[in-house]
């Protein structure tokens, strides 16, 4: 039987034209205007700067103390300790020094039962980037419109390890009501969120070592977008501990002929490099809309111009040898931000002292700016002989760093560069020691395990 006219006629009002077009989105502008950070150089954003301007080193020896191993025996815990092969590890110093983490400040109250490590460093460099930004909203509206995206690479291993322990002693009804919410990346922005009261967007991005790119870029895109006004932003992450090291030792991807010489073991680019330093922190920035930032008086660090994505399509770990996901994550962020490659002024490289990733970064970075790099008008380093890599926090802190760049005149050098890769030559040749020079635009490279790619652009503050 034939549907009735009116069915017809309902059904094709419905599907073409029972609503209008979803309005149009205006694409806004975001600056940056506070910064925060927990690394291996230090606690605090003017600390870690100073140290790594001047060539410091913040990769120490590892012992057993550090794989947090204390819910098992003397004998198991040696035995872990000597299977290592890696024996070396960019620890944030911890202290109640100025410049040092304070333990007892971030994880000895009750409050705190519920928060891993990786949480608390995040706190801490979030506490530092609002201050910084003087962004401590009391009105709701405004609360409803600023938001976090705080990601994480691996969360907290060391509970899991302390979890399958009490599995293995029978003891599971000891297990903490608190072990699912410590080990949950989100976490990292939910506690913020909830400190502050920040009820916007509420975001956590899990992208291996480009975490913290990605959270930033994501970000910056909710601002754009519309859906906030201001966004704490960024990475953290503490994998010190015996579980994350043995998984990175078993896929060689840590280096091992540097243990005697921890403070020469990070070392990018360089013909010595033999894999990288696993290291843990936190960096955050606060993200804000233009004119929003204007209104307010905020200070602006720089503004964040270009965030490029892309996928490898080739390997759980090892980069395509073309550099092709490289190159189009740095070809979409420039391409995002209107400006020319050869207006970059600074690039700092993902480079993680691994033998092959390196070198084809490296290439990748010579067919983007071709002539501008070859010329050495590009200046060009790797900040992790200093700090070794962060993980998930990697990408937040050298964005960090890069807007630092911008905004302080300093391009900073890549430590143990003693023998170049031979894909440098000439001009083309990154930084071994820190250099003054104007910084208009720097690009900062993440990439991670899985393929992942991601490129942010930074420009001086508009």
């Amino acid at each position: 039987m034939a549907a009735p006219a009116w069915r017809k006629l309902f059904t094709r009002r419905m599907s073409s034209s029972f609503f209008n077009p979803p309005p149009p989105v205006r694409s806004r502008r975001v600056v940056v205007t506070g910064l925060g950070m927990v690394t291996p150089l230090g606690c605090g954003v003017e600390t870690t700067w100073k140290r790594l301007i001047e060539g410091d080193c913040g990769i120490r020896a590892l012992t057993p103390q550090d794989l947090k191993m204390n819910g098992f025996d003397t004998e198991t815990q040696s035995y872990t300790y000597d299977q290592l092969t890696s024996k070396v590890a960019a620890i944030v110093p911890c202290g109640t020094n100025p410049g040092e983490f304070n333990e007892d400040l971030w994880f000895n109250s009750k409050e705190h039962r519920s928060m891993a490590r990786f949480i608390g460093y995040a706190l801490c460099a979030a506490e530092e980037a609002l201050k910084d930004a003087n962004w401590m909203p009391t009105e709701p509206d405004q609360r409803e419109r600023t938001g976090v995206s705080v990601g994480g690479g691996t969360g907290s291993i060391s509970d899991i390890l302390d979890a399958a322990q009490l599995i293995c002693e029978k003891r599971l009804r000891r297990l903490s009501p608190f072990f699912i919410p410590r080990i949950l990346i989100n976490m990292a922005s939910g506690h913020i969120s909830m400190k502050y009261g920040f009820q916007g967007p509420n975001h956590a991005a899990v992208t291996a070592c480009a975490t913290g790119a990605h959270s930033l870029g994501d970000a910056t895109r909710m601002i754009q977008f519309g859906d906030s006004d201001v966004m704490v932003a960024g990475g953290t992450e503490s994998s010190i501990d015996a579980l994350s090291i043995a998984g990175f030792c078993r896929s060689r991807a840590l280096t091992t002929k540097y243990n005697s010489f921890p403070q020469e073991s990070s070392r990018p680019f360089d013909c010595g490099r033999d894999g990288f330093v696993i290291g843990e922190g936190s960096g955050i920035l606060v993200l804000e809309e233009l004119e929003h930032a204007k209104n307010r008086g905020a200070k602006i660090y720089a503004e964040i111009r270009g965030y490029g994505m892309s996928g490898d399509a080739h390997h759980i770990t090892q980069p395509h040898a073309d550099g092709r996901g490289a190159i189009l994550a740095m070809t979409n962020a420039i391409k995002q931000s209107g400006i020319h490659p050869k207006q970059v002024d600074y690039v700092n490289a993902h480079a993680t002292s691994t033998p092959l990733g390196d070198a084809i970064e490296a290439n990748a970075i010579k067919h983007i700016f071709s002539d501008h790099a070859t010329s050495g008008a590009l200046a060009l380093s790797s900040t992790k002989g200093a700090i070794g890599h962060l993980l998930g926090a990697a990408g937040a802190v050298e964005a960090i760093f890069s807007v630092l760049a911008i905004h302080r005149g300093i391009a900073p050098l890549t430590l143990n560069l003693s023998k170049p890769d031979p894909v440098f030559n000439d001009a083309f040749m990154p930084l071994t020691a820190s250099k003054e020079m104007p910084i208009r635009a720097a690009l900062s490279n993440s990439f991670g395990f899985g393929g992942t790619n991601a490129s942010l652009l930074f420009t001086s503050a508009p």
